[in-house]
């Protein structure tokens, strides 16, 4: 599934951003303020990914993506990608099981693994919090 942005040529707006996710607005603004005040020299952005997958919002550092914000049709998910440190920290973590199951059942490639998670409520907001501190981190 794709972004529900698609257009090329239309960066999305915050408006849109509201109209879009509805009630997971207020979670999307939770996870990017989480994000950009454990790291202080992140910075977001939004990155047009091409005609297959559309607009995604960005948060990273100098180097890399911390968190990869996609949006659909009233909910978005969360992505990541984690090195090795990260994985075998997020399988000893008190996390849920089933990223950990997730996250071992992701293929692996020269930049980690990947994962992607459903955000429709705040059941899994405590996860990608820790998710995101352990990316931070390694």
């Amino acid at each position: 599934m794709k972004s529900i942005f698609s257009v090329k040529d239309e960066t999305p707006t915050l408006n849109h951003l509201k109209e879009v996710l509805g009630d997971t607005f207020d979670i999307w603004n939770k996870i990017e303020k989480f994000t950009l005040k454990h790291d202080i020299n992140s910075k977001s952005a939004w990155y047009f990914s091409g005609e297959k997958f559309g607009w995604s919002f960005r948060i990273k550092d100098k180097k890399r993506v911390i968190i990869y914000l996609l949006p659909r049709d009233k909910f978005f998910k969360v992505a990541f990608v984690f090195g090795q440190k990260a994985s075998e920290k997020i399988l000893e973590s008190n996390i849920s099981d089933h990223i950990k199951t997730e996250l071992s059942a992701a293929k692996v490639y020269a930049e980690g693994r990947g994962i992607t998670i459903e955000v429709k409520d705040i059941s899994n907001l405590k996860d990608i919090e820790k998710l995101i501190k352990i990316k931070i981190d390694h």
